[in-house]
């Protein structure tokens, strides 16, 4: 085969190669998919930015546990449980397995299960596991103990963790006492200092005392 024939062939295969670029330019030109103005659907636990910046994750307020505890459902909590029981004894028997027991968890010292190895992220804290420490580490165990052995993924909702809680307290010799519930807050003042009257009507819509017994004229004549 000649250099005229290589030619050819050479040029053919490079003026495939361009018309295949060139109808790839005007195809994504012509078929740009459009983006939605809001997604179909929404990942549980990833915050959405707006306008370039990272949005700060929005902090979870904390249940009042004198009055979540006292309806929660300790039967659910039970069943929720075998989550943990995969890796967790929850019995009295207190058996080490892949963790450490969980029987008097709630109340006792972080890392504190004699002979177990703990990580050091778990070790560098030996504050007692309350409610609302618990409440937070079940949620996302890397998040609030970075390192922890502890690959469970965590349980995103929150009656989940509250029944989880209600149930692990019961798993004790001595179980912790549940708080009183928060008091309720005394209604918002007025302007002048007075609170607010509890039917919603302002103070000038009732009769003043003094008016309200007055007695009705007699009728002139009579």
């Amino acid at each position: 085969m000649d250099s005229f024939e290589w030619n050819k062939i050479i040029g053919a295969v490079l003026g495939t190669a361009i018309l295949i670029f060139v109808i790839r330019l005007v195809a994504e030109g012509v078929y740009e998919p459009e983006k939605p103005a809001k997604p179909g659907y929404t990942v549980e636990g990833v915050v959405e930015t707006t306008g370039g910046g990272t949005a700060a994750p929005v902090e979870e307020a904390v249940p009042d546990w004198g009055t979540v505890l006292a309806k929660a459902d300790a039967g659910a909590g039970k069943t929720v449980s075998a989550r943990c029981e995969q890796c967790h004894d929850v019995s009295s028997a207190k058996t080490t397995k892949i963790g450490p027991p969980l029987w008097g968890v709630v109340g006792r010292a972080r890392a504190s299960v004699a002979g177990y190895s703990y990580s050091s992220g778990m070790m560098g804290d030996h504050a007692p596991w309350t409610f609302t420490s618990l409440f937070k580490y079940l949620k996302s165990p890397a998040t609030m103990v970075p390192g922890t052995k502890m690959s469970f993924a965590g349980l995103p909702h929150a009656d989940d963790r509250i029944d989880l809680i209600a149930f692990l307290r019961t798993q004790s010799d001595s179980p912790v006492e549940i708080p009183a519930p928060a008091p309720v807050a005394a209604p918002a003042a007025d302007d002048k200092g007075a609170a607010a009257p509890a039917d919603g009507k302002a103070a000038g819509d009732a009769k003043a005392p003094a008016e309200a017994a007055k007695p009705a004229a007699a009728a002139p004549g009579k």
